[in-house]
Order: C-alpha cells, then sequence, then structure tokens
C-alpha cells in the first residue's frame, strides 16, 4: 500500500483513533444518561420506544456525560454569541488562565536555569540541592495550592501572585533537569579549546553552554507549558475568583452544568495546545537561525 506524496502518514492513525473516541464517548454517555432519560420521560406518561429514550439521553440539559456535539454548541455558543471581555466567553476565561500560566512559566524558567546553572558549576550543590528538587515533586499540587494561596494572601498578595508561585512550582523541575542535561551537553573537546585560549568560565557559558542547552530547554518548555495551564487551573480553585477556567469549572459544578464543565475542559485543552505551538515556532525561529538540528 502506497502513501499519496503530501499525506501524512499519521492522518489515518489519528483519523482512527479520532472514531473510535467519538464512539466510545456516545456510548459511555448513552450509557449513563439512559437512566435519567428514562425517569424524565416516565414521569411525561407518554408511551415511548428505544429510539426516543436515545433521543432524550443525548438532549439533556444537565447530563452526567455530555455529548461531544453538546460541549461543541456549548464552546461555539460561548465564543460568538458574547464579546471576548465578557465573562460568559470562554476566551476571557482562557485570558485569565494563559496570563498566570505564562507568568509562572517565566518564573519557573528563571528559577530552573538559576537551579540548573547552580547544579553544573557546583558538587556541592549537585549532592545537596538536586534530590531536595526531585523530592519537591512528590507534594501533590492540590495539597500545597492551598497552602500557597493562604500565606501568600496573609502577606498581602492576592489574585495573579499565588496562581503563577503555584504555575511555578510545577513547571520548575522539568526544566531544572533539561537544563542540567544540556549545560553538560556542550562538547568537552570545544570546552578543553576554550580553557587554551585562556576563556573564563562565563565567556563559556554564553558561547557554549548556553546554546548548547538551547535543544533541551525548549523540549521542557513545551512539557513545562502544559504544566502550567494546569497548576493556573487548579491555583483559580481555592481562591474562589470569577474568572478563569478555574473558576468556570467550580461554577459548573456548583450548579450541576456539566457541559459547560466540559467545555471549559475541552477550552483549557485547546489553551495548552495553543502554547505549545508557540513555543515550537519560537524554537524553530531560534535555532533555525542558530543551526541547530
Amino acid at each position: 500500500m502506497t502513501i499519496k506524496r503530501g499525506l501524512s502518514p499519521s492522518v489515518l492513525p489519528v483519523a482512527t483513533m479520532t472514531v473510535l473516541l467519538l464512539v466510545v464517548w456516545y456510548a459511555g454517555a448513552a450509557w449513563l444518561n439512559l437512566p435519567q432519560a428514562e425517569e424524565a420521560l416516565t414521569r411525561a406518561g407518554k408511551p415511548f420506544g428505544f429510539a426516543d429514550l436515545l433521543t432524550q439521553a443525548y438532549s439533556m440539559k444537565r447530563p452526567i456525560l455530555p455529548t461531544p456535539d453538546q460541549v461543541l454548541t456549548e464552546l461555539w455558543t460561548s465564543l460568538t454569541s458574547y464579546a471576548p471581555t465578557s465573562p460568559r466567553n470562554l476566551l476571557f476565561h482562557a485570558g485569565v488562565t494563559a496570563q498566570a500560566a505564562l507568568t509562572g512559566l517565566a518564573m519557573g524558567v528563571v528559577l530552573g536555569t538559576l537551579l540548573a546553572v547552580g547544579i553544573v558549576y557546583t558538587r556541592t550543590l549537585e549532592a545537596s540541592l538536586l534530590p531536595w528538587v526531585i523530592a519537591s515533586q512528590t507534594i501533590p499540587i492540590l495539597a500545597i495550592a492551598p497552602m500557597i494561596v493562604v500565606i501568600l494572601g496573609n502577606l498581602g498578595f492576592t489574585g495573579l501572585l499565588p496562581k503563577a508561585v503555584i504555575c511555578m512550582y510545577l513547571c520548575f523541575f522539568p526544566i531544572t533537569v533539561g537544563m542540567v542535561k544540556g549545560l553538560r551537553s556542550a562538547d568537552p573537546l570545544w570546552l578543553d579549546l576554550m580553557r587554551t585560549y585562556s576563556a573564563g568560565g562565563l565567556r563559556a557559558f554564553w558561547s557554549l553552554r548556553l546554546p548548547a542547552s538551547l535543544p533541551f530547554l525548549f523540549t521542557s518548555l513545551k512539557v513545562s507549558v502544559a504544566i502550567s495551564v494546569t497548576g493556573a487551573i487548579v491555583g483559580e480553585l481555592p481562591t474562589g475568583g470569577q474568572a478563569g477556567l478555574g473558576a468556570r469549572l467550580l461554577s459548573g459544578s456548583y450548579y450541576g452544568q456539566t457541559v459547560q464543565i466540559w467545555a471549559a475542559l475541552v477550552m483549557a485543552a485547546l489553551l495548552s495546545v495553543l502554547l505549545i505551538a508557540v513555543v515550537r515556532g519560537v524554537e524553530l525561529v531560534l535555532l533555525g537561525r542558530g543551526g541547530a538540528r
């Protein structure tokens, strides 16, 4: 079997998995919603068949599991029926979450890079600090997020900063590990050559170690940016804010709006994909200019 030129070999597997996912999703929606649908039709006092039961299960306003078309309809209505600055528009909430996620990511890059430089250049830090960096990721974020919010709130920091700190806590670890590996990936022969020409450690860092670490940094960033979005959503839950995808999820759970919850989840996934694509674009521009492969 030959694949036409220009058609990616991954199209068929992706399409197959998409169709399979939709089939399983609709089947799961029918299975979970049928009891409620049967109860509603019974209360109506009209005779009904299986087709009526299935139609009712797929069209409930507050289903246990909404169907994909219900989620897409809710998402489309939210995006097109209200202004982007309206709290009813998911773009507004996605922007609030993205602001916290990107701020936390930037803080995580700074912290992770500083830790990586210290670990690479100081063996004492490698033996004493790296185990604690690894151990920090064993604490569940759901347990530590309320503590961060309360502590920073008592210090007078509310709003963006507590959510950004939570994001930083989640994403600094992959950046640290990636940068440690990247800074150590510089060619030893080039390092010896720079020492031969009496180049100092700072010159070797800027001219050799840092450029060698960029591919590792961007690989870590693509992981960290998705984690940072998750951290922003988690950080919005204990703050009780009125904006952000986390607040949207919380309000949906309060009022049993499962379709709203799923639409917010889809929006969060789309936001993560968009931010990863942006990081990938920056990677292609910078590493392409530097001749990296």
